[in-house]
């Protein structure tokens, strides 16, 4: 059995030192397939604002060797138990696409009952919980899942014709599609804490409308916020992205 610290180097990246004691922590869960690094610059921006953390699923990267989780519930599970153990207790969690799903699980279980104060969630590219979206990408073979990858415009053209590459990433992919289609909302209190949207205004995974139905999961504050672009419109669109986030950090602390 791994100890905290250990078990924390696994699942939590830090880019940067943090400032301050008194500045929130944020928490960043990355898309299927993604890993802990696309927040990097990220991180570099809002690094005067907050501590950024960002989030490693196994079956990647420096956890490569490690068999992806399959299921949203077991993620946020085992992620709830890494954030318990950091010195910082104040958070605000971001995800993107897939992380959104998982953050959010993460907040019902932190308002459920934990030692961590959430102070805020941010979703990204997705629909709200409820709405169900099965793409069946878990289906296809690799050819089809690169083509999906390609359309959502996730992943540098130039590591998808890479064989080895591909057969490096595939497996951790599939495992992500298959815990984000099989993911099934279950109905429960909206969060106390206070939600912020961002999505893209030509997302096809998700419409502006579909995006406000978030306001839904909320009992506090709700912002939506719409930027140029498709699904990864954080990608093009980073100093915006890091100026709503910094605004969404002030409000929510």
């Amino acid at each position: 059995m791994i100890n905290a610290l250990t078990a924390r180097q696994l699942w939590i990246h830090r880019f940067h030192a943090a400032p301050r004691d008194t500045a929130p922590t944020l928490v960043c869960f990355p898309h299927a397939g993604g890993s802990a690094s696309y927040f990097r610059p990220l991180a570099g921006a809002l690094g005067p604002v907050a501590e950024v953390l960002s989030v490693q699923y196994p079956g990647r990267q420096d956890r490569l060797s490690e068999e992806p989780i399959t299921s949203i519930p077991r993620l946020a599970d085992e992620i709830l138990t890494v954030l318990e153990s950091l010195p910082r207790r104040r958070l605000v969690l971001f995800g993107h696409s897939m992380g959104a799903c998982v953050a959010f699980e993460v907040a019902r279980r932190i308002e459920r009952g934990s030692s961590l104060e959430l102070l805020g969630l941010v979703a990204s590219g997705r629909t709200a919980p409820p709405t169900l979206r099965d793409t069946k990408v878990r289906h296809m073979d690799d050819d089809g899942v690169i083509a999906e990858i390609r359309r959502l415009n996730g992943t540098d053209d130039r590591l998808l014709l890479d064989d080895d590459i591909i057969r490096m990433i595939m497996p951790a992919i599939r495992g992500d599609y298959l815990a984000v289609e099989s993911y099934r909302y279950e109905p429960g209190p909206a969060l106390r804490s206070p939600i912020s949207v961002l999505v893209g205004d030509q997302d096809p995974q998700v419409s502006v409308t579909e995006a406000e139905e978030w306001r839904d999961q909320t009992e506090g504050g709700f912002t939506l916020r719409t930027f140029p672009g498709g699904h990864f419109y954080l990608a093009e669109q980073k100093a915006q992205v890091a100026r709503a986030l910094t605004e969404d950090l002030a409000r929510f602390s």
